[in-house]
């Protein structure tokens, strides 16, 4: 027998059985959002040591292995005021457990931001000016982050931001159906508060089965808003203004007025983010802006003493089923049939 006979005989791989595992984590901006998917996934919301020192620094630990895991961290970079959190102190805790779970070695790390932050600064609009979403998008990825889900972005060019995937959904199927299952008694229009969100609003309008209209707006100044006129028809209809957040309320109190002006019979509001910062609930208050009902969903928590006229659908579902088919590497926009690009 030669020596060359006498060699072991390579082989080109190593066979391994491999189980994938999916885990879900929460960050404090959405530690009852988290909860909820994670209901929806049949499993339980991950143990992470999550704290605020006395000088406001963040810190982040597992608590369990997730070496191997697709790690799922469903975060918001918004304001929780039950946590004592502001939309800075969830941005960096968000990326405190990426570059936790990238040491931990996470087989992949997805962050889950429902509400994308700094989504309005996407552009220049004046000289020496940030594009502060282009800076969040950096620091995710930066950190190690492999994927981003987020849902109803302010804008559509802040996916061409990011060099990792970025799967966008929608509330829109949710918030449709809510109107379709309501009794009014007059017609609805559906109404968008400036000339960028017609798209969104002539789909939502298809979707419901009625009219649009759109309005003509001016802002004279950040987070001020005027509006001039209304082009379509209102007059002894349900105006149903939507958009994708609400955030002082200033444009939706403006949109309002001007649609009861027009002759609206009723004015009801529709948004995906409720942001409610600064004097909202007082701005949308029935008595203040005579808006009967303000549909959101729970992509950002509610601050205490809503008021009454605030109702919240939940996303978990849809979230939920995202989140299993990227687990599954299935295709996330056969969930809304591809239309989940609403810009």
């Amino acid at each position: 027998m030669s020596t060359l006979e006498e060699r072991p005989r390579l082989v080109s791989s190593i066979p391994q059985d491999y189980t994938k595992r999916l885990m879900v984590f929460g960050g404090r901006a959405s530690m009852e959002l988290a909860a909820r998917i994670a209901r929806h996934l049949d499993v339980d919301v991950g143990e992470v040591d999550l704290r605020t020192f006395s000088n406001g620094e963040v810190y982040c630990r597992y608590e369990e292995s997730i070496r191997g895991a697709d790690v799922f961290l469903v975060q918001s970079t918004a304001a929780n005021e039950a946590y004592g959190m502001t939309p800075n102190d969830a941005l960096a805790e968000l990326l405190m457990m990426i570059d936790a779970a990238q040491g931990a070695s996470a087989h992949r790390i997805i962050a889950v931001m429902p509400w994308y932050g700094y989504a309005r600064q996407d552009k220049k609009s004046a000289p020496r000016e940030p594009i502060s979403a282009r800076v969040v998008a950096k620091c995710l990825e930066g950190v190690g982050v492999d994927r981003v889900l987020t849902m109803d972005l302010h804008a559509g060019q802040i996916q061409g931001f990011f060099h990792v995937p970025v799967d966008h959904m929608t509330a829109m199927p949710m918030l449709t159906q809510w109107f379709m299952d309501q009794a009014f008694t007059e017609q609805l229009v559906i109404v968008s508060p400036d000339a960028g969100r017609v798209k969104m609003a002539r789909n939502f309008a298809r979707k419901v089965g009625c009219h649009w209209a759109v309005m003509e707006k001016e802002r004279p100044a950040q987070q001020v808003a005027e509006i001039g006129y209304v082009v379509g028809e209102v007059q002894g209809k349900t105006a149903v203004l939507v958009d994708d957040m609400i955030d002082t309320a200033s444009t939706l109190g403006a949109a309002a007025r001007t649609a009861r002006e027009e002759g609206a019979a009723r004015v009801i509001a529709a948004a995906t983010h409720g942001v409610f910062s600064g004097p909202a609930y007082e701005r949308l208050a029935y008595e203040e802006s005579g808006i009967e009902q303000i549909v959101v969903t729970d992509t950002i928590p509610l601050r205490p003493n809503a008021p009454d006229n605030i109702t919240v659908l939940s996303t978990a579902q849809t979230l939920a089923d995202s989140i299993r088919r990227i687990f599954a590497d299935d295709s996330v926009s056969e969930i809304f049939a591809g239309e989940n690009q609403l810009f």
